[in-house]
């Protein structure tokens, strides 16, 4: 992994030795006590895409407690806050490196039984991590604004606390409009992987979630009796075929390599045994490892879908939602990471990682800015149980918190090393 390890020369030039422990910006106890309970506030708090108020309500005072000036977005929920700029606003003569996070939750229950800080609202919960991702960031500007009173912070940072990550096409515009990234060079984020260890990190250059849209169908036809199929659409059967032969003919109309996959989650049709009905609806999802691919998926998905309908006579209606672009790691960037987990905990802290069928709206970020993604581990070690992404049981390590508060306080300050002019 040359690509990953190639700045640390760089680094050492600009007089930051790349050694476990000896860069400023760890977290004191007391902080690290605070952000805990802070994660663990949201964690009992879950709020939907474009509903987060109390959540950033909760960010926004403890900011301005530091005696930042953060800006709630213009659309109400989530905000931006600058560290090292004239009066808390960028001027336009520096480059800066953003740090994301994701704010909104899940409309799923939370299942934890024994746990005192599980959500109080029904029906949902912070089952991706997103309050960790929160917590990560806002411990991170917390340290670094310190730094800053301390003259120890050479260049500007941007905290971006971004809505709706959960809601197609994501949050990520919304933030980007508001000004997420006006002079931004650079922008990481990390995202909970609970295969991972606490206390570690996952890395890929290139490529490291997939593309993700939604599909919704509508097939039509005129009914009729199930004793004379021949007289009439098949409505059921059309809809099967459409279910199995439409993710075999995409399959084989792109290289197999960029794994196009459309993968269903509802069927839905008729009312009685004997009835053939007039209407049918299907929805799931179009998953691509590769961009180029994800470019022309709508065209070859739709394509198909109409050909297998008109083959059994069916009227179809189809609704390609765009989701999301695969989030592909810049190099630099993905080095930066690297050699930031190593100057906090060494080389054996960082771990490859393969490249995840999930969506994330981070990528809309990339394709304006460099930036990397790091699988922020939160599996405690020795744990043989994996409480999965999305499920209703999912809790982390909150040791966590500390590494990603490090992790990208770390990023900072060797960012600033490595880009001096």
């Amino acid at each position: 992994m040359k690509q990953l390890t190639s700045r640390e020369s760089e680094a050492e030039s600009a007089g930051e030795a790349l050694l476990p422990g000896t860069l400023p910006g760890t977290l004191p106890e007391a902080l690290r006590a605070e952000l805990i309970a802070f994660r663990r506030d949201m964690h009992m708090h879950p709020e939907l895409g474009n509903q987060e108020f109390r959540t950033t309500a909760a960010i926004k005072a403890r900011l301005e407690k530091a005696g930042l000036a953060p800006r709630v977005l213009p659309v109400g929920t989530g905000l931006i806050c600058d560290i090292g700029t004239e009066g808390g606003t960028w001027s336009g003569d520096t480059p800066i490196l953003a740090m994301r996070a994701d704010i909104d939750a899940l409309p799923i229950p939370d299942t934890k039984t024994e746990c005192a800080y599980r959500s109080t609202v029904p029906d949902r919960a912070h089952a991706c991590g997103h309050d960790v991702h929160t917590t990560v960031v806002l411990g991170a500007g917390l340290v670094l604004a310190e730094l800053h009173r301390q003259g120890r912070l050479p260049r500007p940072v941007r905290l971006v606390f971004q809505p709706a990550e959960e809601v197609l096409p994501g949050g990520a515009a919304d933030a980007i409009e508001g000004g997420a990234l006006d002079g931004v060079g650079r922008i990481i984020a990390v995202h909970c992987d609970p295969r991972v260890d606490a206390g570690r990190i996952g890395l890929r250059e290139g490529a490291i979630t997939s593309a993700c849209d939604r599909l919704e169908i509508s097939l039509d036809g005129p009914g009729g009796h199930t004793a004379r199929p021949h007289l009439t659409t098949d409505l059921v059967t059309a809809a099967a075929r459409v279910v199995t032969d439409v993710p075999a003919l995409v399959g084989r109309r792109v290289d197999t390599r960029a794994g196009l996959a459309v993968t269903w989650g509802r069927i839905e049709s008729g009312h009685a045994p004997n009835v053939i009905p007039q209407h049918a609806e299907l929805s799931g999802t179009v998953r691509c490892l590769d961009i180029e691919a994800w470019r022309q998926a709508p065209d070859i998905v739709v394509a198909a879908i109409d050909e297998v309908a008109n083959l059994h006579r069916a009227k179809s209606e189809i609704n390609y939602v765009r989701g999301v672009p695969p989030v592909v790691n810049d190099g630099a960037v993905t080095a930066l990471l690297h050699d930031a987990m190593v100057a906090r905990r060494g080389a054996s802290a960082v771990e490859n990682t393969e490249q995840s069928l999930g969506g994330e709206d981070f990528s809309w970020y990339l394709e304006r800015v460099p930036g990397a993604m790091a699988r922020l581990g939160v599996r405690p070690p020795g744990e043989r149980t994996v409480r999965d992404l999305h499920q209703g049981d999912f809790d982390a390590d909150e040791h966590a918190i500390t590494v990603g508060v490090e992790l990208f306080t770390a990023a900072a300050l060797l960012d600033a090393a490595t880009r001096e002019a």
